[in-house]
């Protein structure tokens, strides 16, 4: 089987339909991938450049448990649902995607080699992060407001450390075109293009395209470290929350974004 096929072969086994639900089935496909992929060292696995967009696609059609296994899981028992021996796990009427942190930054550091899979991974996040503020209730307070925001912040900082050990592996010339690709595919091109979700999640999520695309070109990159804080900023805006709980809830998202970044190793 060529990589192209086999490419073909994973993202229909595991993938939903175009709404989910995913059946136990589907997931354990995925599983089965991502382990067989991921358990070694980061160094050792490199993908034919023919899987990593299929396989981005794959962890995209999982966004709702992308989110979680980068941001700081909210499940019970999390370690013995993601060993690779646990099957997946069904909850709301679909079966779930869990593996090891080690076992998911390892697949997708090899993914991410293609900007443009890594632009479909990001904006997966990007979305989950945006719907998920969109969720929290009017009346929250505590950690009820700022677990959101702060899991949303984990898990992009996560990719963006993920970007930083992509780069690194890269002269100056090949890193400056994985950034430029990159933008070009969040900012203009399918990465960007809506998906039906709560209106305030989709104008979170646009008004983060539209800060980016404003900001001068030379600065589009490193905005990317902000954006778990420019997501918040924007949600608070939207709530009317008042300026001490602000600032106190976006250092909050600050120090997470940077607790994401900081576990991916160079």
């Amino acid at each position: 089987m060529s990589c192209t096929a086999l490419a073909d072969a994973i993202v229909k086994a595991s993938s939903g339909d175009a709404a989910g639900p995913h059946t136990q089935a589907q997931a354990q496909a995925l599983k089965d991938v991502l382990v067989a992929l991921g358990s070694g060292a980061p160094a050792d696995l490199t993908l034919d450049p023919a899987l990593r967009v299929p396989l981005a696609t794959a962890l995209a059609d999982y966004a709702p448990d992308l989110h979680e296994m980068l941001g700081g899981i909210g499940i019970t028992d999390f370690l013995a649902k993601a060993a690779p021996q646990a099957p997946p796990w069904q909850s709301d009427g679909t079966y779930h995607l869990t593996v090891l942190a080690d076992t998911l930054q390892n697949v997708i550091r090899a993914i991410a080699q293609d900007p443009h899979a890594y632009a479909l991974l990001r904006m997966a996040e990007t979305r989950s992060t945006a719907r998920r503020l969109a969720a929290v209730p009017a009346d929250a307070a505590d950690y009820s407001l700022s677990v959101s925001p702060t899991e949303g912040a984990r898990a992009l900082g996560t990719l963006d450390g993920i970007a930083n050990a992509v780069i690194r592996g890269k002269d100056e010339g090949q890193a400056q075109a994985w950034r430029v690709a990159v933008l070009g595919s969040l900012l203009h091109g399918e990465a960007s293009l809506k998906s039906e979700q709560n209106p305030l999640a989709t104008h979170l999520t646009e008004a983060w395209l539209q800060n980016t695309k404003s900001a001068p070109e030379e600065e589009r990159f490193s905005r990317l470290r902000a954006q778990g804080v420019d997501l918040v900023s924007e949600w608070a805006k939207e709530r009317k929350m008042d300026e001490q709980t602000q600032q106190g809830l976006l250092a909050k998202v600050e120090r997470s974004a940077l607790s994401g970044y900081n576990a991916i190793k160079p």
